[in-house]
């Protein structure tokens, strides 16, 4: 036997802000039930667990001890300059000289994420060292 996870959950003070955020970083939209004031929102991934938006009342206060990674379409540097258009902070640059590595980004509530290299991009380079 075996569990699925269908869901990730994630704490947050506005849960549609920040359900607009990640809708805008993984291009599918927040539920359309949802709506400004809800306590609770999701945004659903195709093939993929729903991103599950819950309002607390604490502040984050520590550094997560789980984070989402992203591959992008585009490149890895691409990516992380859309994402902070979209209001995103960087946290930690981990990018390499031969190409490899990726970044750590903040989402508005400063849930940590990391921007991978595209499929296309890893492809390219030689293997790591």
């Amino acid at each position: 036997m075996a569990s699925t996870v269908t869901n990730i959950a994630i704490d947050c003070a506005d849960a549609y802000q920040l359900a607009r955020f990640w809708a805008e970083v993984t291009g599918h939209p927040v539920d359309p039930e949802d709506g400004p004031g809800d306590e609770e929102t999701a945004v659903t991934l195709p093939g993929g667990p729903t991103l599950y938006f819950n309002q607390v009342p604490e502040p984050k206060t520590t550094k997560n001890r789980l984070h989402l990674c992203l591959r992008p379409d585009t490149t890895r540097d691409e990516e992380v300059q859309r994402l902070l258009g979209l209001g995103a902070s960087l946290v930690a640059d981990r990018r390499r000289p031969d190409g490899w590595g990726w970044v750590v980004l903040a989402d508005p509530e400063g849930n940590e994420f990391c921007v991978l290299l595209a499929e296309s991009e890893r492809s390219a380079l030689p293997a790591p060292v």
